[in-house]
């Protein structure tokens, strides 16, 4: 039984409610004040207790995607991408599977497709899954030569890539919003930052490691352009991403305008954390410290001529003050552009992000190349 599946919560809830049960029919016969009965009531305690957060936890789990398989759980996923080009001249990467659009109704001509893929970078050889959603244009024949604006999400550490289809519903949002005209098309390309599992990256070109921000700066791009119609450089890629994802999408906007003609960090975070998770990043090199550092970036490199949309609620999120101070600093560079999004009250969870989603979106089709008809 998978670790999201329903089995799995079922017998989480189920044996929580009866060791809940058993404490309260054997507490009177465990009252007395002998080792075996005090040994009996701590065991029934310690149980329930354990098991009512394993229910807790593998409930919050599914919510939020935090993790996809028991391998994923304890560190043990290992398995890489296989690259099988059937076509001459294309990039690497494989598409292994499809699904329908969640909540819409109809063949991919009418309500577009989800493709299942495995990309392998070229340079770096990082392998990574990942879901890209094609509009239902894509498919029709009036468009067959049509290129599409395209951007690439990311999910926040660990996350999962499911997530962002089935949790924060990119494919159905992109689908309603150029139903109802308020966006272009959109290919959209969804992954977790976390392509070396299960190391945090930050997206950082590790000495001797991943080189996680080369795999979605030059790797990713090249593989998507030479398997689907996506519009051509400059301008017809971004990038949004959530926390994590977020702190990546900016980065990489940074560094890469001529590969992401914007960046969207909902809820992100303005420099790599060094922690349990990550490792040591840099290795001692303090230029690479130094450039994965969006405040220092900002103050002593030439500003990057892109777009930038930051995220944050005044109440709930832990980053709305670093938020501000990160506007006045973009907003100093005089070349940059930065927009934002600010809501009242919002945590940092999937609720606050689907409200977020729908603008991000629009602000991203506003600024990326591609047909307009």
């Amino acid at each position: 039984m998978g670790l999201t599946s329903d089995e799995v919560l079922a017998v989480a809830v189920l044996s929580a409610v009866l060791l809940f049960a058993g404490t309260i029919g054997l507490w009177p016969r465990l009252a007395r004040r002998s080792w075996g009965a005090v040994t009996g009531r701590a065991g029934l305690l310690l149980a329930t207790q354990l098991v009512l957060f394993a229910a807790v936890g593998l409930a919050a789990n599914r919510a939020f995607g935090f993790y996809a398989s028991w391998a994923d759980l304890f560190g043990q996923e290992k398995e890489q991408g296989v690259v099988v080009d059937h076509t001459p001249g294309r990039g690497p990467l494989r598409v292994v599977g499809s699904q329908h659009v969640p909540g819409a109704a109809g063949g991919p001509a009418t309500a577009g497709r989800i493709e299942r893929v495995d990309v392998v970078g070229r340079t770096t050889r990082i392998a990574s899954p990942a879901y890209v959603y094609l509009p239902p244009e894509y498919f029709q024949p009036r468009h067959r030569t049509r290129t599409f604006p395209a951007a690439v999400v990311l999910t926040g550490y660990p996350g999962t890539a499911s997530a962002l289809v089935d949790k924060l519903h990119y494919p159905r949002t992109a689908l309603e919003s150029a139903r109802a005209g308020r966006t272009r098309p959109m290919i959209l390309v969804m992954l977790r930052p976390t392509v070396a599992p299960p190391r945090d990256t930050e997206c950082v070109d590790v000495p001797g490691g991943p080189q996680t921000e080369s795999f979605f700066a030059k790797d990713l791009p090249d593989a998507l352009r030479g398997h689907y119609r996506v519009a051509g450089n400059p301008g017809g890629l971004g990038i949004v991403g959530n926390s994590t994802g977020g702190y990546c999408a900016l980065k990489i906007a940074l560094h890469h305008p001529g590969v992401y003609g914007a960046g969207a960090g909902l809820s992100a975070y303005y420099t790599a954390p060094i922690d349990a998770t990550t490792g040591d990043l840099f290795q001692g090199d303090e230029a690479l410290r130094h450039r994965a550092d969006l405040w220092w970036y900002l103050g002593h490199r030439p500003a990057p001529d892109t777009s930038l949309l930051v995220t944050t609620s005044k109440k709930g999120e832990s980053n709305y003050r670093d938020t501000l101070r990160f506007i006045d600093r973009v907003k100093g560079t005089g070349r940059t552009r930065i927009s934002s999004i600010v809501l009242e009250s919002g945590g940092h969870n999937f609720n606050t992000w689907r409200r977020e989603i729908p603008a991000a979106l629009e602000w991203l089709d506003e600024r990326l190349n591609g047909p307009r008809k």
